[in-house]
């Protein structure tokens, strides 16, 4: 069974992070009809924070459920469910700041981005597993 590496992490959580941001800054900046920068600098903001915690959730994820092991789609929901639940609570405080509202309407903030980052969550993963795959399937036939 092949561990990750620290560049792995990174590259997964970048990618990640890159994609969030360039959908989430103008669909929220729409939606909440806020200036495309604010929504953006928010956007980063998390983004940076979101880094940090997908690189210690997921090096705690993948000591109960090794790289290699069959995830089924129960356990990428509950992964997602997991990490998106952390980081509501970890961003609440940075949204609330950042956007001169209340906690109470931070929350609904973190709420609307929670209904998009779960599936996107789940499907990033997945999309990720099977990339790695393929990767590490075309590096063991260059052995």
């Amino acid at each position: 069974m092949r561990t990750r590496s620290m560049k792995e992490r990174f590259l997964h959580a970048a990618g990640f992070e890159t994609l969030a941001i360039l959908t989430v800054s103008p669909l929220a900046a729409w939606a909440m009809d806020k200036p495309l920068f604010q929504m953006g600098s928010l956007a980063i903001m998390l983004s940076t924070v979101a880094m940090l915690w997908n690189m210690i959730y997921n090096s705690g994820f993948d000591r109960f459920y090794p790289p290699g092991q069959k995830r089924s789609f129960g356990v990428r929901a509950l992964h997602a469910l997991g990490f998106e639940g952390g980081f509501i609570v970890i961003g609440l405080p940075i949204a609330a700041w950042m956007l001169n509202i209340t906690l109470w309407q931070a929350l609904l903030v973190e709420i609307a981005f929670f209904l998009f980052f779960l599936p996107y969550t789940i499907v990033y993963n997945w999309v990720w597993d099977k990339l790695r795959q393929r990767w590490i399937a075309r590096k063991s036939c260059e052995i």
